[in-house]
């Protein structure tokens, strides 16, 4: 069931949220039993088979966390690790299996010619994320941080239907004390208006902007992916519409995953603050889907060893931590370079902030100008990570990129060359050429873009429109100097409040979000 449907908006969701608070006046057990239904409901929504995978997961870290709990209490450090290691290898057998054993056995036979033949194995909904949360347990559970007595209660933690899909990923120790405070069990005008808000925004971005965008990512990769050449504007309107796509429909997932959560009372971790602001790369990753880069700091470069070692081992680890991380999000190789690409990019900005300090110790730039700067080199290489993220192949990001770099010549729509007057003879001089067709097509597609692109840049964001009212958890704190802000003071009078003329604006939001609803289309995340 996809939050952008009217099964879930208009059935799931109103009949979930009022049946939870109606149980709940019989206490906190059946509430929360009431939930977990629901959100076993929600999973099995798709294939109801994987709900046997999703149960027996959970069977078997909840009675992993108890043994890990009790090795903790009797300090019996050894049995921990033992029992860690196991739970750790379980996770990632399954996630392993089901979304890697293909990748693995093609792999193999590309490269030493065998051929070995596996059926295809359909990859479980959301096995990414509830495999990485559950490991996290385990490791909580380890260090004393995380315990838990009631399988009801774990199976919530895990199963909770908002965060359940693509995040965003929390810690037990987060989210399940919410349930059990005192007027949690009540509802609450405020909640509802503030998750109701937050959700609208989501949805509004989601079916509006980021599937209003995506028909003109995808005809440019198609055809590179069929090997056809892409000349100069088509690549980047291409390149440029996936970039937005993407950030708009993992981004407007995440506010509706945050606001149905809120309408329950429940506060959820924000998963985005504007990343395309960013002027630095390790700026990005604490912006970019912040919950999986906490997760691949906390429980993967840290236990490498992180920064403690010498910055040569820092910059390995950084290349590990990344790697996996795009391997991670899918099995493909064109992922593994992604991740490569972005461990790269975050070892040239540690390397440049420790000499640039050294060799020069005084600003060399106007400080607008740096940051300026700064944030074109940084959205150039977001850019580029993202065209091997989306191609399928290769071959496909090839074609692309050379495309980008203008080795594919430079053309424009015959029917727009003809109204350029005789500002075409000129451009014909410069190498420009032109091609039939596709006039409304190329305009459609830059249009989008050059819309979208302000929003991203300078409007503020949804954790940023709703700060007076607590949006979310672990919120991101820019400084001035991480972003350039052309428009703060129109950003900064930008603020949700509980009276009439928000009341509107959310709604016109929501309503377009609804009639935008022509077509289900799944979120792009939901394939990792």
């Amino acid at each position: 069931m996809l939050f952008n449907s009217y099964e879930f908006l208009f059935l799931f969701l109103p009949a979930t949220l009022l049946g939870y608070f109606w149980i709940a006046r019989r206490g906190h057990e059946p509430a929360v039993i009431w939930l977990v239904v629901a959100s076993l409901f929600f999973y099995g929504w798709w294939n109801p088979v994987y709900l046997l995978l999703l149960v027996a997961s959970m069977i078997v870290n909840f009675g992993l966390g108890a043994l890990l709990g009790q090795a903790h209490r009797l300090g019996r450090v050894g049995a921990g690790k033992r029992w860690l290691a196991l739970g750790v290898m379980f996770n990632l057998s399954l996630l392993g299996y089901f979304k890697y054993a293909n990748f693995a056995v093609n792999s193999l036979n590309s490269v030493a010619g065998t051929h070995l033949h596996l059926e295809t194995i359909v990859l479980p909904l959301a096995i990414s994320f509830f495999t990485f949360q559950q490991i996290a347990y385990l490791v909580d559970a380890f260090q004393g941080q995380a315990r838990e007595y009631r399988f009801a209660h774990y199976a919530l933690f895990v199963t909770f239907f908002p965060q359940l899909i693509a995040g965003p990923i929390v810690h037990h120790r987060d989210m399940l004390p919410q349930f059990m405070q005192a007027g949690a069990l009540t509802p609450r005008a405020q909640n509802i208006a503030i998750g109701l808000s937050i959700f609208a925004l989501g949805l509004f971005k989601k079916t509006v902007l980021a599937d209003g965008v995506a028909q003109y990512a995808t005809p440019v990769f198609n055809a590179a992916a069929a090997g056809e050449s892409v000349t100069f504007f088509e690549a980047w309107g291409g390149a440029l519409a996936y970039t937005l796509q993407l950030y708009f429909d993992f981004s407007g997932y995440s506010d509706m995953a945050v606001g149905a959560a809120r309408m329950f009372g429940i506060v959820l971790p924000v998963n985005f603050h504007s990343p395309y602001k960013a002027t630095n790369i390790i700026e990005f990753w604490r912006r970019w889907h912040m919950t999986l880069s906490a997760f691949l700091r906390d429980y993967l470069y840290v236990a490498l060893g992180g920064n403690r070692d010498g910055r040569l081992k820092r910059y390995r680890n950084l290349m590990i931590t990344m790697l996996l991380g795009g391997l991670w999000h899918g099995a493909g190789w064109t992922f593994v370079m992604w991740g490569a690409l972005h461990g790269f990019y975050l070892c040239i900005n540690h390397a440049w902030r420790h000499l640039s300090t050294r060799l020069f110790p005084a600003p060399m730039l106007p400080r607008g100008l740096s940051a300026s700067l700064s944030w074109g080199l940084t959205f150039l290489a977001v850019v580029v990570g993202w065209v091997f993220f989306r191609a399928g192949s290769f071959d496909a990001a090839a074609m692309v990129l050379k495309g980008m770099a203008g080795l594919n010549g430079v053309a424009l729509p015959n029917a727009l060359a003809a109204r350029l007057g005789g500002v075409w003879p000129v451009l014909e001089g410069l190498g420009f050429a032109t091609y039939l067709g596709g006039g409304s097509q190329f305009v459609f597609n830059w249009l989008w873009v050059l819309t979208l692109l302000p929003i991203v840049l300078v409007m503020p964001n949804t954790q940023e429109i709703m700060r007076d009212v607590g949006p979310g958890m672990h919120l991101h704190r820019a400084q001035p100097k991480d972003e350039v802000q052309p428009l703060r003071r129109i950003k900064e009078s930008i603020v949700w409040r509980g009276c009439p003329n928000w009341a509107l604006t959310i709604g016109t939001l929501a309503g377009l979000g609804v009639l935008a609803m022509t077509s289900i289309s799944e979120f792009l995340y939901f394939q990792f």
